[in-house]
């Protein structure tokens, strides 16, 4: 009973994931309509991008934080509803101003979802099963990317761009009654799953002593994580921020089509996240080894996900472009759950949300950064050429850091995979 209620808790968060990305996307897709209402130049709607990741960011680590101390359940409950209550006020802004600071308090909201959902996981499921629980609870966040363009952009051209932001906040409120009936933080009576840990945690202090929160934060393999999530996290918010204006702005994509075409990437990174945790599992069956087998995978996705983002900004028609694009995602989410992953399988149980909020944190410094400076180099361009290529240049960066300072300890020789996986 208890491994079925585990995979319940999987389903509710990717259903919570599907209903953030929903609402995050919504404001990207309705942008063309925003810039002509609330007379924005591109430069402001970056910043406006941006201020949702500057709050975003600001509660990752305190998201984590709150997880280790009163448990998943309670905080993903209070963030889903002041998330979702924040995605209705859109609708109620009239300037600048006014969209910026709603923005900025939604992203704050949102913030301690995905460290709290690793918690949870971390709560839940054995090791050798984490890595796929990890790709089908954030798979939500495609599937709600994926259907944000037809369903933004039909209600947006029906009835109006804010209209759209009010239809959605109300699925976040229905999602909170599910989860005040089912939402549990662990099994009953009990901290942790009861399988063996994996031998490639970080080392303890000196005697055995317990480790400082700091000290794990000042890990080289932990900021290498971070970094590399920063790589993610940048290609991903240029995509998420940029890529339907692209379409309209220098394809000369209608919204309707545009609506459907943006759709194809996040379907590709959709079906990334669930052949990413099949791949890192299997590769953990396979060598025994947790940090091994998340690292091989994230390191080979994310450089191929670089390489294709880079290319797409070059393409010839609109079709390649998304079709580049969208085998850009399908890599980039294949690499998704192991950031989270190499966090649970290198940390001690008691610090993975503070840990994995901080990592986090970091990784969506990018939100800050990749909108506004996308904005400014369309502007100053015209085109966005380069705004592709520096994604993929960072995104390689980041691959380059985990292959260099993660050290998960190499396959053990002549062990039956039995016992290795064990």
């Amino acid at each position: 009973m208890q491994g079925r209620y585990g995979w319940i808790m999987v389903a509710m968060l990717f259903i919570a994931g599907a209903v953030s990305f929903l609402d995050r996307a919504a404001l990207s897709v309705v942008a063309p309509l925003i810039l002509r209402d609330l007379d924005l130049t591109t430069s402001s709607l970056g910043v406006i991008f941006s201020a949702f990741f500057i709050g975003y960011s600001a509660l990752c680590f305190l998201g984590g934080i709150a997880a280790d101390r009163y448990g998943p359940r309670r905080v993903l409950l209070y963030a889903m509803i002041f998330w979702s209550l924040f995605c209705g006020l859109t609708a109620a802004t009239t300037t600048f101003a006014s969209l910026l600071v709603v923005r900025g308090l939604f992203g704050m909201a949102e913030g301690p979802f995905l460290s709290n959902a690793n918690k949870l996981i971390g709560n839940w499921i054995p090791v050798s099963r984490q890595a796929m629980a990890i790709s089908i609870a954030q798979s939500g966040t495609t599937l709600g990317g994926a259907i944000a363009g037809p369903i933004v952009g039909a209600l947006a051209l029906a009835y109006g761009w804010r209209t759209s932001f009010v239809v959605i906040a109300a699925a976040g409120f229905v999602w909170v009654i599910g989860w005040q009936l089912l939402g549990r933080s662990a099994p009953t009576g009990i901290g942790k799953v009861a399988e063996p840990e994996t031998d490639d945690r970080l080392p303890i202090g000196e005697h055995g002593a317990p480790r400082t929160l700091a000290s794990y934060l000042r890990e080289p393999a932990v900021l290498a994580i971070g970094f590399a999530f920063f790589g993610f996290g940048y290609l991903l918010y240029f995509f998420l921020s940029w890529f339907p204006s692209y379409l309209t702005m220098e394809r000369h994509l209608s919204i309707k089509d545009m609506s459907v075409v943006s759709t194809i990437p996040w379907l590709m990174g959709f079906a990334g996240y669930l052949l990413g945790g099949a791949a890192s599992d299997y590769v953990l069956k396979a060598t025994g080894r947790a940090v091994y087998a998340r690292k091989i995978v994230l390191v080979v996705c994310l450089l191929a996900a670089a390489v294709c983002v880079a290319i797409a900004g070059y393409a010839d028609s609109v079709w390649s472009a998304a079709a580049l694009m969208g085998t850009s995602i399908l890599f980039l989410y294949m690499s998704a759950n192991s950031y989270w992953a190499l966090i649970l399988n290198m940390i001690p149980k008691e610090k993975v949300g503070a840990v994995g909020g901080y990592v986090h944190m970091i990784g969506n410094f990018a939100g800050i950064v990749a909108p506004t400076v996308t904005g400014y180099i369309v502007q100053k361009t015209g085109v966005f050429n380069s705004a592709f290529a520096l994604a993929g240049g960072i995104a390689l960066l980041g691959s380059i850091c985990i292959a260099v300072f993660v050290q998960g300890q190499p396959p053990r020789e002549g062990v039956p995979m039995q016992e290795r996986a064990a």
